[in-house]
């Protein structure tokens, strides 16, 4: 066959393509940039289609043609946003196969950022959190392989393995400027809404959610019935290095705080008769005792939005620092073959119109959390050791008020809601 015809052939397929989704109703009702046309879409195509057969007619190697049309979908997703992504058919199983809360891996939250592969948020009680993986940090190397142009999908391929198996991460670390080798034994992911409830002192309760899954607010229902139950008046809701979840879940946790039709978030898609908008239903509210939120630069999404619903609403006080700046909708798209399109389809806004994608939320109280710097250098046996799971160490052996002895950030939001009951009785003198 000539390449002539080849080319005819695949532009034919691809037009094929464009015409069934335009009659789906993928294209039909998304408005078009002034100017384009479908004619300057076909020309594009075609030159697509120039490319693909000069490779398969002129490369030194014959190569597979589904390896080609998997790199030009991957490289076209990748220019769209840090987050979009094409999935192989067994990346989008892991994708699946994560959803139901467990997976081998390491435990962290990642992104590509100016085409780093950066972390998001260790998550809690995982191996990455145990071997010191902290919010920020760049991977530079997995296994010693560079991570220089790789793609999202397969940096996390490579983070995951069977429990047991050890994997290396070399990382840059900007708040120190250190380069540093840390090995990690994977291990079987197991994530829990809910990590730490007790009440501290003087009745304030704390409640440490790192993640937002389908039975979170049910899980919250419980652990503040319980500290009631011992008599909190106040509570500290901890939010840091939490990377997100389910909308669902954060709308459903802010819903626990808000009167009645507040404003909870909105969310706006490239199609305006998309847009949504949620408010509370005021059906679970506990509106009545002073709130502060704990937020940092590890914490994503769903936690944005809970963090923006309350400021916005003048419900609580958010306090930490600036947030990470992930809220948008990630849609995932299955392709015929198992493959699958994961796909930004919208941002989230806050009550009073915020951008939180690439903004973040900004704390109304700012309280850095300051670690000690430190020129010791590991050794590689060291390293291994730190990076062994141990359990949840903080949730055997120490209680809240232990950890606020090393924990400004906590220490402040006490102190903060301390301040707000004794504005709260003084007004009602």
């Amino acid at each position: 066959m000539t390449a002539k015809r080849v080319k005819i052939l695949i532009f034919a397929a691809l037009l094929v393509l464009i015409s069934s989704m335009a009659i789906g109703g993928y294209e039909k009702d998304k408005p078009r940039k002034p100017g384009e046309s479908a004619d300057k879409l076909y020309r594009e195509v075609e030159l697509f289609a120039d490319a693909l057969t000069t490779v398969r007619s002129q490369y030194v190697d014959e190569i597979d043609s589904k390896k080609l049309i998997y790199g030009a979908m991957r490289g076209m997703l990748a220019s769209l946003d840090d987050f979009s992504a094409f999935l192989e058919p067994d990346e989008y199983d892991e994708i699946k196969m994560e959803t139901k809360g467990e997976f081998g891996g390491v435990g962290i939250e990642v992104s590509c950022r100016d085409g780093i592969i950066t972390v998001v948020t260790p998550i809690v009680g995982t191996p990455a959190e145990s071997a010191g993986i902290k919010p920020n940090d760049k991977i530079v190397k997995i296994d010693g392989v560079t991570m220089k142009d790789v793609t999202l999908s397969d940096a996390v391929k490579k983070l995951r393995g069977k429990p047991g198996e050890t994997v290396t991460l070399t990382i840059w670390r900007e708040s120190t400027d250190k380069i540093l080798d840390i090995k990690i034994k994977r291990a079987l992911i197991k994530i829990r809404s809910i990590k730490r409830s007790e009440l501290i002192q003087d009745k304030i309760g704390y409640i440490k959610l790192v993640e937002f899954q389908e039975k979170t607010a049910r899980d919250l229902d419980e652990a503040i019935k319980k500290l009631e139950s011992q008599g909190m008046n106040a509570l500290v809701l901890d939010l840091r290095n939490n990377p997100g979840g389910l909308l669902d879940g954060a709308v459903d946790v802010s819903e626990r705080f808000l009167a009645k039709d507040k404003m909870i978030v909105s969310l706006k898609s490239r199609n305006p008769g998309e847009n949504l908008e949620f408010k509370s239903s005021g059906k679970f509210t506990r509106a009545d005792y002073p709130l502060v939120i704990m937020v940092n630069e590890g914490s994503a999404s769903a936690s944005e939005i809970v963090a923006g619903a309350v400021q916005d609403n003048k419900r609580g006080v958010v306090l930490g620092e600036k947030t990470f700046g992930k809220a948008s909708v990630q849609s995932v798209i299955p392709l015929r073959d198992g493959s699958a399109l994961k796909i930004t389809s919208a941002s989230y806004y806050t009550p009073s119109g915020k951008l939180i994608r690439n903004q973040g939320i900004n704390p109304d109280v700012v309280v850095a959390l300051e670690e000690p710097k430190t020129d010791k250098e590991y050794n590689s046996e060291e390293i291994f050791e730190k990076a062994e799971p141990k359990g949840n160490i903080e949730d055997k052996n120490l209680t809240a008020i232990d950890l606020m002895k090393n924990d400004k950030q906590l220490a402040m939001a006490v102190d903060l809601i301390k301040a707000i009951k004794i504005y709260k009785e003084s007004e009602k003198r």
